[in-house]
């Protein structure tokens, strides 16, 4: 090849990806976003301070903290206590546009029943904690899979250019001490709860990436502050608000959702 030949394509190629570069938009900064989450108490941030209304919201969930912290363009909580995926279907899908950039939620916890297997575990045995955690991995494996996916099917129908990150749940408990304070759960308790929240995980993870979502594991930003913790990130069985029971502090939403999105939008 000729040295007018090899000079010739040398500058073809330079022409060709400096149109590329030209040609391909730089990706909108969070201040450019418009921001909606959905989800359940995980969401609306149940067990921080602040909470207000019937969802229960507080500003200082992960989505608020990560909104003052990015002042997006806009942004939308209707996250609800409570919520399952058919309540998310029915009243929080409101929001979306074509013109939405990020969604997140929590979502499927409920439609599992893990709130009332974890209060039917704090009241029972060892061998009757397990059984209902088994019963409540069954209504998982066979009807939780179909009603993500519709969930989130509607979601992308509503919300076709957006960013969505679907976080997942902690694992509740703390396994290294024996003592749990006052009231607190044996250790086969909190290790049947932890399976069955690890295997929640594994569900909501799969079905979401086969929406083509971004997944959030947030296990290993818990790591070392389960319930029975020396420093715990989340609550354990509380009196008043009873609602608090078994979700976030403010350090879990903090130190462990908030960075669990903020490594998800990289």
């Amino acid at each position: 090849m000729s040295r007018r030949t090899t000079t010739v394509l040398a500058c073809l190629v330079t022409s060709t990806l400096l149109s590329i570069i030209t040609a391909t938009p730089a990706a909108a900064a969070p201040a450019d976003w418009d921001y909606v989450a959905l989800g359940d108490s995980y969401s609306s941030g149940v067990g921080a301070s602040g909470q207000t209304g019937l969802c229960l919201r507080s500003s200082n969930g992960y989505p608020g903290l990560w909104n003052a912290a990015n002042d997006p363009k806009s942004y939308r909580s209707v996250a609800c206590g409570g919520a399952t995926t058919d309540s998310l279907r029915s009243t929080q899908l409101w929001p979306l546009t074509g013109s939405t950039d990020l969604v997140t939620l929590t979502i499927g916890g409920n439609d599992a029943g893990f709130a009332s297997t974890v209060i039917s575990c704090t009241l029972s045995s060892d061998s009757a904690c397990a059984a209902t955690v088994a019963s409540a991995l069954e209504t998982l494996h066979t009807e939780i899979p179909g009603k993500l996916d519709a969930t989130y099917a509607d979601i992308r129908r509503k919300a076709p250019n957006a960013r969505v990150v679907v976080l997942g749940y902690p694992i509740l408990f703390d396994v290294t001490t024996t003592y749990c304070g006052v009231g607190g759960m044996s250790i086969p308790k909190r290790r049947s709860l932890n399976s069955g929240a690890a295997e929640l995980n594994k569900v909501i993870a799969a079905r979401a990436q086969a929406a083509g979502f971004t997944w959030s594991d947030v296990t290993d930003e818990f790591a070392g502050h389960g319930i029975c913790a020396a420093s715990p990130w989340l609550n354990g069985l509380t009196v008043i608000p009873a609602t608090n029971s078994f979700h976030p502090n403010g350090s879990g939403y903090r130190y462990g959702y908030l960075p669990a999105l903020n490594a998800a939008l990289r």
